[in-house]
């Protein structure tokens, strides 16, 4: 099934608002009333998404019923029907991201049935426990409340020549040695057909010992690779920070191998390029495309909202794992992801944010990026005109960015004195003057964004630091993110300064985890950096490879994994529809303008 054009039901409650008492009077729409809807699921309303809609349906609204309350929207209909329908229709107009619709007097004069619904493709993404999908061509009479059927996306897949990951572990080097001798002759003895369904960790049912071991491995070659394994002892794991790069990283069909084989990476792929209405349809088409696609994938048009879908279905991704990072720095465009991870800003309104960042650069006069194996201090007699420094990202790593004849004409003297600069794939100067104009747009259009607060440690790579509540809450901030600077090395020193940390890139090609492997903490072993994808661009069971040994290296750090999530990488399978999906009307857009 298509999962943009569904909603579901992620909690049902029946509850009964007021004192306790042997007859209760009926319940009336009321501010009370829409107070107990808020707090019915036991979270305080301050952690509801910004924008959470209530629709009530059923008795009559008490007069002077407010049509906002503690902060939200309230909507009313008359009928829970009514109301779940009109909620399903909000939710993928994109006027709400978050429902919470309550028939008062429903299904008894005294209490409230609350549903909390959401789109099915971002709940499936966030790995929310789903009751169900609303069912509304189940029912013909619209007062009716609709059914809320079973939800069933994908199937299994079995195919032994497929990897998979085979962890386990023991008490002790004893307790290992038992395990493991356990474990051989069921793979020597295993029927091929039968690989893929033997459990992800051994022993089953019992908690991860301290004594570790893991292997990616296909069917033939399974007890050879478990024979050889290593094991790691481990005691405490060093926290995960996840990366998330920007343009740059991208290349043809990038983690391809992963959409439509992994439930919750495809579902947050489907969530992000349905907010992009139309446009995220032939990004889409052209990230499918065996031929030529009809925009380059370097174009910023393509490159950045693609690179956005990706990385944020990959953090999605480990988030499913179990793992709760300790931290997120995004490179770029990545800072966008980082942010929408950390509650900074919702995924619609993050996705309206990148059509916005890469229209406005479209009427930027042509450009581009060069990667100079320079410090900063070096680089700065060749800047003038427009050339500016456009990253710091490691020691010998900088980056210049500005319009296309004066950066051609720095590249040749950099070149003429000895420097290697090698150009970048973009066709926009990014964080250059050159962009001033792009930002002083954004600034405008992001004003009617509603920012938060970051839920988790967000580092910047525009300031280096700790992301200050003040700067999450700035359009401003977000907009001059076209025009500034990023210091990523000085952000991952940051990061790296409080403690020892496994960092893990969420993105293609590696190329901040080759940044963070020339930090001294890394070269050192205090800290370390792991990849989710391959370094170049290969085949699709390469890139799900890759995720299985990152999750390896998750599990021998001694972060204990989600057994059930991880072997959907090579037991869940949604074949159909490839060519197809429905994405629904056109993306929320900021204002007018960006319709143009």
């Amino acid at each position: 099934m298509s999962l943009t054009a569904h909603s579901t039901v992620i909690r049902r409650l029946v509850v009964s608002p007021g004192p306790a008492t042997v007859e209760r009077e009926p319940v009336v729409a009321s501010a009370a009333g829409i107070s107990a809807v808020l707090r019915a699921f036991g979270r305080p309303p301050s952690q509801l998404p910004v924008r959470t809609v209530v629709y009530i349906g059923g008795t009559a609204p008490e007069p002077g019923l407010p049509t906002e309350h503690e902060g939200f929207t309230v909507r009313t209909a008359a009928s829970p029907g009514r109301a779940l329908s009109r909620a399903h229709q909000e939710l993928h107009d994109g006027t709400a991201d978050f429902a919470l619709v309550a028939g008062f007097g429903e299904p008894h004069p005294d209490t409230i049935t609350v549903y909390a619904v959401r789109r099915a493709a971002e709940a499936v993404a966030d790995d929310d426990h789903i009751v169900g999908v609303l069912d509304f061509a189940g029912t013909t009479d619209p007062d009716a409340t609709p059914p809320v059927r079973p939800l069933r996306y994908g199937g299994r897949h079995t195919d032994p020549d497929t990897h998979r990951l085979v962890m386990w572990s023991g008490k002790g080097d004893k307790d290992e040695a038992r395990v493991r001798g356990e474990l051989l002759p069921m793979l020597g003895g295993l029927h091929v057909e039968a690989f893929p369904s033997l459990p992800t960790a051994l022993p089953c049912g019992a908690a991860p010992g301290p004594v570790r071991g893991a292997v990616v491995t296909v069917a033939r070659l399974s007890a050879t690779a478990v024979h050889k394994a290593g094991t790691v002892t481990v005691r405490s794991p060093r926290p995960v920070a996840l990366l998330f790069p920007g343009q740059g990283s991208q290349h043809a069909a990038m983690a391809l191998g992963l959409y439509r084989r992994e439930p919750v990476f495809t579902a947050a792929m489907d969530a992000v390029l349905s907010h992009m209405g139309d446009e995220g349809r032939l990004i889409r088409e052209d990230w499918l495309t065996t031929g030529r696609p009809l925009v380059p994938v370097d174009e910023a048009a393509r490159a950045q909202p693609l690179l956005f879908a990706v990385d944020y279905a990959l953090g999605r991704t480990v988030l499913s794992w179990g793992v709760r990072p300790a931290a997120l720095l995004g490179h770029s465009a990545g800072e966008l992801v980082a942010a929408t991870l950390a509650g900074v800003v919702s995924l619609s309104d993050a996705a309206a944010m990148m059509l916005a960042r890469v229209r406005a650069a479209e009427r930027i006069p042509a450009g581009g990026m060069l990667a100079v194996a320079a410090t900063e201090a070096q680089l700065r007699p060749y800047l003038g005109a427009d050339v500016a420094i456009a990253a710091v990202n490691a020691e010998q790593q900088v980056m210049l960015a500005g319009s296309a004849g004066p950066l051609a004409e720095t590249e040749r003297r950099l070149r003429g004195d000895g420097y290697t600069a090698v150009a970048v794939p973009a066709t926009v100067p990014f964080h250059s003057p050159a962009m001033a104009p792009a930002a002083g747009e954004l600034e405008e259009l992001y004003g009617s964004i509603r920012f938060r607060e970051p839920a988790l440690p967000l580092y910047s790579g525009y300031t280096g630091e700790l992301m200050r509540p003040e700067e999450a809450l700035s359009p401003r901030f977000w907009a001059r993110q076209v025009t500034d600077p990023v210091y990523f090395k000085q952000a991952l020193e940051s990061l790296l300064a409080v403690e020892d940390t496994l960092l893990v890139e969420a993105g293609p090609r590696q190329i901040l985890t080759a940044f963070a492997r020339r930090h001294r903490a890394v070269r050192m072993g205090a800290s370390a950096a792991v990849a989710l994808l391959p370094a170049r661009p290969g085949t699709r069971e390469a890139d799900r490879q890759s995720v299985l040994k990152a999750a390896a290296r998750l599990w021998t750090e001694g972060h204990d994994l989600d057994p059930v999530a991880l072997s959907r990488l090579w037991t869940w399978s949604d074949e159909a529809d490839q060519a197809g999906g429905s994405y629904g009307p056109k993306p929320r857009l900021l204002t007018p303008a960006l319709s143009s």
